[in-house]
């Protein structure tokens, strides 16, 4: 598999996204959000490369992980280097859940974008407007960003906004 460009990497995330993540904040961003959650991740030439059959290999050693969060930066930045790790990561199960600064419209009509898209369960999208930042909704900083059920979107040819089912623990 490629090299991604990194900035870091949490094992356990229980913030990005439903469930505990393993999420992959991905290095460079030319949105440059005032106010930013993750302002060091702007520089492309930051971070670490690092291939990913690394992460793979990490995910699935990680018994307790059903789902994978990409951040960044801008992880669609990444797309042609990100696609390949999220194909194989449906492939074993992953839920795949994308934050970027594109809106689910920008990426359909980039078709780099669109192959990771068509690979992703759960879909942040919005640029970080921080006038319109909200504390009290989880997984989005600004209310002008949404949540979308991506594969729901994908089959009715419109925006599916995501709704968290009820998980049973045994």
């Amino acid at each position: 598999m490629p090299l991604l460009r990194i900035a870091g990497i949490t094992s356990d995330s229980t913030v990005d996204g439903p469930g505990v993540r393993y999420t992959v904040f991905l290095q460079g961003c030319a949105h440059n959000c005032p106010g930013c959650h993750n302002p060091a991740t702007h520089d492309y030439a930051g971070g670490v490369s690092i291939d990913a059959d690394t992460i793979f290999n990490e995910i699935v050693s990680l018994k307790y992980i059903r789902g994978v969060s990409f951040s960044g930066g801008e992880p669609l930045d990444q797309a042609a280097a990100l696609v390949p790790l999220m194909d194989s990561l449906r492939r074993r199960g992953c839920n795949i859940c994308v934050y970027t600064g594109y809106t689910y419209e920008e990426a359909r009509a980039n078709p780099i974008f669109f192959a990771a898209l068509r690979l992703t369960d759960i879909l942040v999208d919005g640029r970080f407007i921080r006038e319109k930042r909200i504390l009290s909704a989880a997984f989005i900083g600004s209310e002008n960003q949404r949540i979308i059920d991506v594969q729901a979107s994908l089959m009715r040819k419109e925006v599916v906004l995501f709704k968290p089912r009820c998980i049973q623990i045994a």
